[in-house]
């Protein structure tokens, strides 16, 4: 008796269950419940991470080898660097603000000059910073204005938990990228009111205001892409994925294709002769020539990439520059303007990152005459002749077709002819001249006595 009690309570404790998975269910209250999506129960999600922590111990040499691994990537190098100068100047800011250092800054003018000497510093970062993940945000933006099937990938790989479709997904991007979009224009208000004003008669309502919607507008789209469907997981099916294709296959364009898989780079890295009019392309247009070879590599947008690279070369300058405007410190302004300048050379490293990313996907051979890291030496060749890099990358793009992220070399025919630089229609005449025919059966003449014979 009691175990037939104990069985229908259970019985109806799951009842709920057996409802929400029923495929007849709909909108019901304002809330999305539908037979594609299927969450995770909230117990288990309660108790994941508590079992998880408790039950392993820390692997100290593993978490060692992540971290040296983290290390190693150029652009969490650059993060980490940004965020060690924000700490302290942060700090500076922080102690001069609350009269800790009035000790050791005795006078009135003291104070104020480090004050407005970390401060625009700070602003700066923080403004090079929304101007580098600009270029990104606007090109999301204009993925979820015009929703197709491979804009939709791009912004769940983004976005989306796994990567999955999830509930209503384009209303929560929207959401994300304008809150991230808010944060840059706010950031910008910001820099306005530092660079436009001094000290003493810059708007303390207008800078607390900006700041303050600077700082809130990242965090909710943090907090808001965990707490909304977006940062959960869901059972999806076939269906909800509404078709779409997984990843982004380029094709060949003829039929002598066939995979390399001992890629080798098309020249030495000062081979400019072996191709005048890419070295000509890289030398005078060399951001869109960046770009365009992006793209076709498939790294990404080619205008984001322009216009990310163009930042990162030009943008410090300015930025510097400006935040010397109201210091008086000579000294300092000088100090500010060759980190500015500092920073447009080693912004060339954006175009390092992305060599060893093409290195490293289509299995190129690597360069270790600096300090034995190929990475270590790619960066230095970008530093050194960024045009000679580049156009040794554009110059081994041209040469293979890229098929799945793979590259495709063609076939050479019994003459030994290269249709990599023909059209299509003369790449099609070309073809029809090497296809061997078949030969023309003989004819057979019958004599008329012969037939008579018969």
């Amino acid at each position: 008796m009691l175990m037939s009690i104990t069985n229908i309570f259970k019985l109806h404790r799951l009842t709920p269950c057996a409802n929400l998975a029923s495929p007849s269910m709909q909108k019901t209250e304002g809330r999305y419940e539908c037979s594609h999506f299927l969450p995770s129960s909230i117990n288990e999600k309660l108790r994941k991470p508590f079992n998880y922590c408790f039950s392993k111990k820390i692997c100290w040499p593993s978490l060692g080898r992540s971290c040296k691994k983290w290390i190693k990537n150029p652009l969490n190098m650059a993060l980490l660097l940004w965020t060690v100068c924000v700490a302290v100047s942060g700090a500076i800011l922080f102690l001069v603000m609350t009269g800790m250092l009035n000790k050791i800054l005795t006078k009135q003018s003291q104070r104020n000059s480090w004050f407005e000497v970390n401060n625009q510093f700070l602003n700066a970062l923080f403004t090079l910073m929304c101007l580098y993940q600009h270029p990104k945000r606007l090109h999301h933006l204009v993925l979820l204005c015009r929703w197709k099937p491979n804009d939709i990938i791009i912004l769940r790989k983004t976005y989306c938990k796994n990567g999955t479709c999830k509930p209503h997904e384009w209303r929560h991007m929207m959401v994300i990228v304008l809150l991230l979009h808010v944060n840059c224009f706010a950031q910008y208000a910001l820099s306005g009111l530092n660079w436009g004003f001094n000290r003493s008669e810059r708007p303390v309502v207008g800078v607390g205001i900006c700041i303050s919607i600077a700082i809130a507008a990242p965090s909710l789209a943090g907090v808001y892409c965990i707490v909304s469907p977006l940062g959960k997981e869901y059972e999806t099916d076939e269906d909800a994925q509404n078709n779409i294709p997984i990843s982004n296959t380029f094709t060949s364009r003829n039929e002598h294709s066939i995979a390399e898989y001992t890629p080798q780079w098309r020249g030495g890295l000062f081979d400019l002769w072996d191709n005048l009019s890419v070295a000509c392309l890289t030398l005078f247009c060399s951001f869109c020539a960046f770009g365009r070879n992006m793209q076709r590599l498939h790294f990404g947008n080619m205008f984001v990439h322009v216009a990310t690279f163009l930042l990162f070369c030009v943008a410090p300058f300015w930025i510097f520059n400006m935040a010397t405007i109201n210091i008086d410190d000579e000294p300092v302004r000088i100090v500010l303007r060759l980190i500015g300048i500092f920073l447009c050379v080693f912004g060339l490293l954006y175009g390092g990152y992305w060599r060893i990313q093409m290195r490293e996907r289509f299995n190129l051979p690597p360069n270790k005459i600096c300090c034995g890291n190929p990475a270590v030496t790619d960066c230095i060749q970008w530093l050194l002749c960024c045009w000679c890099s580049l156009a040794q990358e554009v110059r081994t793009e041209e040469f293979y077709d890229i098929v799945d992220d793979n590259f495709f070399c063609q076939k050479q025919t019994e003459k030994s002819e290269d249709y990599s630089s023909l059209s299509e229609i003369e790449f099609s005449r070309e073809r029809k001249k090497n296809v061997m025919e078949a030969p023309i059966p003989l004819t057979i003449q019958v004599d008329d006595n012969d037939i008579k014979r018969t």
